[in-house]
């Protein structure tokens, strides 16, 4: 076993007394990690000092967040996005098609702008990756969790959430795309000429059982200029369809295509 010079550990314990993070100080004395964090737990006891996990969920502090990413991450957990919280488990969890890694690392990339600190990693399942984020303070971030499906449940946003997607709508937009969404051709037969034509034009769809997640995308599509219609499956709405010239235009300036 390794010791140290009673110098060292007390070199360490005075930077992590001033706030110097365990790694960094087990970088800077070529000390192992795992000692560093053991003096310090060490230290802790004997001074009688509570330990308080720490965090930087900007609902329980006043930490600020990237609201840009928060009004993207809001769209991806709306559609395909679930939260885990119970004894031992807590994280955020988006499902991505494995086939479109750079959605995989947008997702990946939004819940580290929003809160930093807490850990993140990819499951992979079959035909997708599931990406999380490990702390019960998305909880917080997403009021709107709750037991059973979204679609059998409301799902209203509070007045802070709906400020930034007011802030932020085409990040909004793109989040729902990209989790229950997609850019897509349609065609259709013409008769040009009297010759019957093939017709081919571009729409984006999005699918979601819940009426009130798809208000949230159409009201902001309204607020943007953009046109779109409801379409029904098997008797019920269910898909939200963009197919005007000028709409589709404007969703592949702001959103585009899943890749």
């Amino acid at each position: 076993m390794n010791t140290h010079d009673v110098s060292v550990r007390e070199t360490a314990l005075a930077l992590l007394r001033s706030g110097m993070p365990n790694a960094e100080v087990a970088r800077r004395l070529c000390v192992p990690a795992g000692t560093v964090g053991w003096w310090r737990h060490e230290d802790r006891r004997r001074r009688g000092e509570p330990f308080a996990r720490p965090m930087d969920c900007p609902i329980c502090t006043t930490v600020p967040f990237d609201h840009c990413a928060y009004a993207y991450l809001l769209g991806l957990y709306l559609g395909d996005g679930h939260i885990v919280s119970k004894y031992k488990q807590h994280h955020l969890s988006i499902s991505c098609n494995a086939s479109q890694p750079g959605l995989i690392d947008a997702a990946e990339g939004a819940m580290r702008q929003v809160m930093p600190g807490p850990s993140t990693g990819r499951r992979l399942r079959k035909g997708c990756v599931e990406v999380k984020s490990y702390t019960r303070h998305w909880t917080c971030m997403f009021p709107q969790h709750g037991p059973g499906k979204k679609h059998e449940r409301s799902i209203v946003l509070e007045d802070w959430q709906q400020a930034i997607v007011d802030a932020h709508p085409w990040e909004f937009v793109r989040g729902l795309i990209h989790s229950d969404g997609c850019r897509t051709t349609n065609w259709t037969n013409r008769v040009v000429g009297g010759e019957r034509k093939r017709y081919e034009y571009p729409r984006y769809m999005f699918a979601n059982k819940s009426d009130d997640i798809r208000k949230l995308l159409t009201d902001t599509l309204t607020r943007l200029d953009v046109q779109w219609t409801i379409l029904a499956r098997d008797g019920a709405p269910f898909n939200v369809s963009i197919a005007r010239k000028e709409s589709v235009a404007l969703m592949d300036l702001h959103v585009g295509p899943k890749h």
